[in-house]
C-alpha cells in the first residue's frame, strides 16, 4: 500500500510521517552514511518545511518500508540549491511540468518479494507510484538527484534516468542529476517488470488518465 500524503493530510498522518523520518535516518544516516541532518533517530532538512508531497509506502501489518519526498521545481529544489554542481553549468529544471524527486528510501526484509533482476517489490511498487503521481499532474518528467547506484536500479527496473551532465564525487558518493520519463508506457514496463496488476496509490491513476 502506497499512500500519497500532502500538506492537507500531515496531521492525519502524523504518526506515520514520524516512521517515515526514522526509515530515512537509517537509510541515509546508518546505512549509506550520508552528511544528512538528524534529530535524534529521525533524518529531515530544509526542503520538509516547504510542504512536499510525500510518497509512503507500508507493508500490510503497517510497518513503513519505503518513501519519496516530491517537490515542483518552481520553488526551491536540491538541484538548484544544494547540488547546482550536477548540473554541469545547465540552468536548473524551472517547470511547473517537472517536479523532483528526494529522499527515496527502501526498507525491506533480505526475503522479501522480488520482481524481475532480483529487485524488491516494494521498489517497482514505489517507481509506479511516482508515475502515477506524475502522470495525475500531468508531468513531463521527475528530476532527481541520485548515485550511479540507484541509477542502475533504475534501468534495471525500466526507467532509465536521462543524465543532465557527467557525475560528479560528492562525499563518499558518485552523484548525478537526471530526468525520468512520466508516461504511461514507462508506468506498463515498470508495473510488468515488478508484477503489479494495477494502480498503487489510494488515489489510482489508470493508464488511460494518461
Amino acid at each position: 500500500m502506497i499512500q500519497l500524503i500532502t500538506e492537507s493530510s500531515y496531521e492525519a498522518f502524523s504518526c506515520t510521517l514520524a516512521s517515515m523520518y526514522k526509515l530515512r535516518y537509517r537509510v541515509f544516516k546508518e546505512r549509506l552514511d550520508w552528511s544528512v541532518i538528524t534529530s535524534g533517530d529521525m533524518e529531515m532538512d530544509e526542503f520538509d518545511l516547504l510542504c512536499p508531497a510525500y510518497l509512503v509506502q507500508t507493508s500490510p501489518d503497517g510497518r513503513v518500508e519505503g518513501t519519496v519526498r516530491l517537490l515542483p521545481t518552481t520553488g526551491p529544489t536540491m538541484v538548484r540549491d544544494t547540488f547546482p554542481m550536477l548540473l554541469g553549468g545547465l540552468p536548473a529544471p524551472l517547470d511547473p511540468q517537472v517536479w523532483e524527486s528526494s529522499r527515496f528510501a527502501i526498507d525491506v526484509p533480505p526475503d522479501c518479494r522480488k520482481g524481475e533482476h532480483g529487485l524488491a517489490k516494494a521498489t517497482y511498487e514505489l517507481f509506479a507510484g511516482m508515475l502515477e503521481f506524475g502522470l495525475a499532474r500531468r508531468l513531463n518528467s521527475i528530476v532527481t538527484v541520485t548515485d550511479v547506484r540507484m541509477e542502475r536500479i533504475l534501468k534495471r527496473a525500466g526507467w532509465s534516468l536521462s543524465r543532465i551532465a557527467p557525475p560528479c564525487t560528492i562525499g563518499n558518493t558518485l552523484a548525478l542529476a537526471g530526468h525520468l520519463e512520466v508516461s504511461a508506457d514507462v508506468l506498463q514496463k515498470v508495473r510488468a517488470a515488478g508484477a503489479i496488476s494495477g494502480p498503487v496509490l489510494w488515489t489510482p491513476v489508470l493508464l488511460e488518465a494518461a
